[in-house]
């Protein structure tokens, strides 16, 4: 009698190499970011298409169902620069250093529209993306420096109108006005530094919306945008050139028209407030975003 072999293949089980068998898991440990880190502009550049969409929505939002469109970034400081000429011009009687009082207010205007479109944008910039900051992760940065491509946008339609003014009242450009980017550059630095400090606070505390637009109204005043540094008494310059803006606004006009002289040391005192304050509001933003999502 014989007996059947044993199924051997019941009982076989393929062993796999050692190259194939499951490795021990990796930890992968999130810690905050610190120091200079914490900007990670890299990732910001990651997300430029973001930035870009933003941007020109931003844009497209702005004069949507409005009667005359982008008529209102001319109409707008022609209007407040005719004010400004009858007011201290006409009645108050200030110089306009051998300029027409319309295209030295309107100068003035160029360089300070660009300072407060840009804070008053990048301060609301994070409330008024409530639902996309509280869902979607991206680096909160791209917001306020969004509203820059509208304001760019907006003095490049002014700054044509400011070019079409110079030719009818017959001003010649001179070398000054290689410059001018470099003015626009500060005024923008120190615009996105304040208002990244203004937008962080918004977030928890609503009054700052409301308090912000006040004190522009205040700096407007303080700086050589309606008047020339030569309407200011002596005695009261040093004081007046403690507003970062005056230096770099008597510059701007300076570039465009050729009036009063280029105070170095008031631009470097500009431009050293306005780095100083881009890099605090940088820090402060970042530092403060984490807490966005759940307060906002």
């Amino acid at each position: 009698m014989t007996t059947a072999p044993a199924d051997i293949t019941s009982s076989y089980r393929p062993v796999a190499p050692p190259a194939e068998q499951e490795t021990p898991g990796v930890v992968t440990v999130i810690e905050p970011k610190s120091g200079w880190a914490a900007l990670d502009l890299r990732e910001v550049w990651h997300y430029k298409d973001l930035l870009f969409t933003l941007a020109s929505r931003d844009v497209k939002l702005r004069y949507r169902q409005t009667a005359l469109g982008a008529v209102w970034v001319v109409l707008q400081p022609l209007i407040a620069a005719g004010i400004f000429s009858f007011v201290f011009g006409k009645v108050a009687k200030l110089p306009s250093d051998g300029v027409p009082y319309i295209l030295f207010a309107y100068a003035g205007l160029l360089g300070w529209n660009a300072f407060n479109n840009t804070l008053t944008k990048a301060s609301t910039c994070l409330v008024s993306n409530a639902q996309l900051v509280s869902k979607v992760y991206f680096p909160r940065l791209v917001l306020p420096l969004s509203t820059l491509g509208g304001t760019l946008i907006d003095f490049g339609v002014a700054f044509a109108v400011m070019a079409a003014l110079m030719v009818f009242y017959r001003i010649v450009p001179h070398a000054g006005l290689l410059l001018l980017p470099v003015w626009l550059l500060l005024i923008l630095l120190l615009a996105v530094g304040v208002g990244l400090f203004a937008a962080a606070l918004t977030v928890s505390y609503r009054d700052i919306q409301y308090v912000l637009p006040v004190l522009t109204q205040f700096v407007l005043y303080a700086s050589p945008v309606a008047y020339a540094v030569s309407a200011v008494p002596i005695g009261l310059r040093p004081f007046f050139f403690l507003n970062p803006l005056s230096g770099v606004l008597d510059a701007f006009r300076w570039s465009l028209l050729g009036t009063g002289s280029l105070n170095v040391g008031a631009v470097g005192y500009s431009a050293l407030f306005g780095m100083v304050a881009f890099v605090c509001g940088a820090f402060a933003f970042r530092r403060m975003e984490r807490r966005f999502a759940d307060v906002i």
